[in-house]
């Protein structure tokens, strides 16, 4: 009868190894992220649109300790975007205080539509399509 060790070292792939029953499993661990961050709508968005389409992409950042990080620059990202779509439609649209001021019932109607093309604009370029262009691979 031989008697096998309760844990080994792999030089060749650099694992440990435990004997479980009797076999060998690798005592792998996921990285502890190193500070938390913060997901707003748009993170939380892009989490589940990496869970449902993208699997191996979202296992990868998390087993790595990256999904933090990755979903908070995405959404700040997606934040300053919005920001920066609205201001540019209002300008275009004429959508101005003198206009609040004049008519506030058309004023918000006319942000509420800037503001629902805006985030139609961030979903579709940067929550549904990141993963294509690998903007923070």
């Amino acid at each position: 009868m031989t008697t096998m060790k309760n844990s080994i070292h792999d030089n060749a792939n650099g694992l440990d190894y435990t004997l479980v029953n009797d076999h060998y499993l690798p005592n792998l661990t996921v990285a502890a992220p190193t500070e938390q961050h913060p997901t707003g709508r748009w993170g939380r968005l892009h989490k589940r649109y990496l869970k449902e389409h993208h699997p191996i992409r979202y296992n990868q950042l998390l087993l790595s300790g990256e999904l933090g990080s990755y979903l908070a620059k995405l959404d700040k990202q997606a934040e300053e975007q919005l920001a920066l779509i609205i201001r540019q439609m209002q300008e275009v649209e004429g959508v101005t205080e003198t206009l609040k001021a004049a008519d506030q019932l058309e004023w918000v109607r006319r942000m509420n539509s800037v503001r629902n093309r805006a985030e139609e604009i961030i979903l579709r370029e940067i929550v549904f399509n990141t993963y294509k262009n690998q903007a923070f691979a």
